[in-house]
């Protein structure tokens, strides 16, 4: 009989349950529901929204073999001070389920989890034992990471990124701009596909950090003088991805020539996936927020029990 982990994600944005027996995984998700016009939750509101949502998640993830131990996702990283509330409704269904179940709980970090879901699935799964650079890139975090291993989950310090504007709140005030629904990422992925003319904007620099909101300001301009659509959301993503390219080349300054793996629903992104070749991409449906990664370092955490 297969000996399951189970683990649950309540990020901002997505309910997620994930089941892993080592190998391979099963993950069920869904976007919580956010009104035409706006770009997100409050917390209150996002933790209801899980709270109703997962019986739904739950329901739909096969659970063919022996649950051994039960994890979620209790902070967005694992520093000290790091607290959402929203993360409290995975935890308390986790935490009910190994008590009712008499199996061991483990609670990581939602970063983590990303890193260790990325790491599965692109194949490296070696990179959770071995340092490395992270990108985590989503709609509240740009941070690049140099991650060490620690016990069975990784250790991240943050050594570059945005100083003001996140990656996933700039191309979700892009949508905003342009009318598209929220999250904004798939949709003005596929629009930036159709750009005739093609132009991006590097971003002011320190060293491994940046800032995106130049970007912001001169995609404004850009609506006001008559560029096209295609051509805003190709300016916008191409921006993003050339800050994101030039702090990877100083952190390698310090961190030397080691992998570099993306993670978060920004490396979903297609245009993002085809100017970095030498990048190690989570696929698409693991790069976005997802209980797969938790669900992971738990059936590590229990295995290095036994």
């Amino acid at each position: 009989m297969k000996k399951l982990a189970v683990a649950f994600d309540t990020s901002n944005y997505t309910t997620s349950c994930a089941v892993f027996d080592g190998e391979r995984g099963v993950n069920s998700g869904r976007l919580l529901d956010v009104r035409p016009g706006e770009l997100g939750l409050r917390q209150s509101d996002a933790l209801f929204s899980h709270v109703r949502r997962l019986p739904e998640i739950t329901d739909a993830v096969p659970v063919d073999g022996e649950i051994i131990a039960v994890g979620a996702s209790e902070t967005p990283r694992e520093t000290e001070g790091s607290y959402m509330p929203c993360f409290l409704a995975g935890v308390a269904e986790a935490r009910a389920l190994a008590h009712f179940l008499n199996v061991p709980y483990f609670g990581f970090s939602h970063q983590q989890g990303h890193i260790a879901a990325a790491a599965w699935s692109s194949g490296h799964m070696e990179l959770l034992d071995t340092p490395h650079l992270a990108w985590h890139l989503s709609g509240g975090t740009t941070e690049l990471l140099f991650v060490r291993p620690e016990g069975v989950a990784v250790r991240c310090e943050i050594v570059g990124g945005t100083r003001d504007v996140s990656a996933g709140q700039l191309i979700d005030r892009t949508g905003q701009l342009l009318g598209l629904q929220f999250p904004s990422g798939k949709a003005l992925d596929g629009l930036s596909g159709e750009a005739i003319e093609k132009s991006s904007y590097l971003p002011k620099k320190d060293g491994a950090w940046f800032s995106l909101s130049g970007v912001e300001h001169k995609m404004h301009q850009m609506r006001e003088a008559g560029a096209k659509d295609a051509e805003i959301a190709y300016f916008s993503l191409a921006s993003v991805i050339r800050a994101v390219h030039q702090a990877t080349a100083e952190a390698k300054k310090v961190y030397g020539d080691v992998p570099v793996l993306y993670s978060g629903g920004v490396a979903s992104n297609s245009l993002l996936r085809s100017m970095t070749p030498e990048g190690i991409f989570a696929e698409p449906r693991y790069s976005t927020d997802n209980a797969m990664g938790t669900a992971i370092l738990t059936r590590r955490a229990v295995t290095a029990r036994e």
